[in-house]
């Protein structure tokens, strides 16, 4: 099984910048991508930015040049960097991992740390 937990959400100022970092434990050699969602109220959870094992990076078009997602595999942690923030990009964001195994897909996700952006 793999846990995920998240941290480094809060309130910060528009324009300003905050670091999220996700740390994997379990059967982390499972995981192949890790990836951030998002949840605002009201809304469907979206794809924030994903990486995969290999250190490829797929972005949505809203946070493209803001966010920056980055793996550690020797921590087991994956970090969002988010700069130049917007009220828009208030939310849960949400730690998620994913892996094939037998042919079939799983994934898990952490409990979700809240960005709020505002004056």
């Amino acid at each position: 099984q793999v846990q995920l937990v998240e941290s480094g959400g809060g309130l910060v100022q528009p324009g300003g910048s905050l670091r999220l970092f996700c740390a994997a434990s379990g059967s982390i050699f499972r995981i192949n991508a890790m990836g951030w969602y998002r949840q605002a109220p009201g809304k469907e959870r979206e794809l924030v930015a994903d990486i995969s094992s290999g250190g490829s990076t797929n972005y949505a078009d809203s946070v493209k040049g803001r966010f920056t997602i980055s793996r550690d595999n020797a921590k087991n942690t994956v970090y969002l960097q988010m700069n130049s923030l917007k009220p828009e990009d208030t939310a849960v964001y949400y730690c998620n991992a994913n892996w094939i195994s037998d042919y079939r897909y799983f994934e898990v996700w952490g409990q979700g740390t809240l960005v709020t952006v505002s004056s």
